[in-house]
């Protein structure tokens, strides 16, 4: 392989993955900030400070998730996989963030 070590360095994959979970977050930060101005863009109507509260609860909840999992990958030994229910529930987050956001829009 032209001088290319067959061992792989198990250190740069947990160190990609814990890298993109923050990029991830940040991006989730993002959008919940802009889907607040919008709801509050016109003045505070109670829907839009209903949909800036659930928008805050489900952005703190991938954060914890997120967060979490960056500490997990950050640990000194090999990090196990991402359970089940912690993608079902960041897909969730995700996902219920993304429909906040369309109905602001519409």
């Amino acid at each position: 392989m032209g001088g290319v070590s067959g061992e792989r360095d198990p250190g740069l994959q947990p160190e990609r993955t814990r890298l993109a979970w923050r990029r991830t977050t940040l991006s989730s930060t993002v959008a919940a900030v802009l889907a607040v101005k919008t709801a509050l863009h016109g003045g505070a109507t109670p829907v839009g400070i209903v949909v800036c509260a659930l928008c805050c609860a489900l952005w703190l909840g991938f954060l914890l998730l997120a967060h979490h999992r960056i500490r997990v990958l950050a640990s000194a030994t090999a990090p196990p996989a991402l359970a089940a229910r912690q993608a079902t529930a960041m897909a969730l987050c995700a996902v219920a963030m993304a429909v906040c956001g369309a109905a602001l829009v519409l």
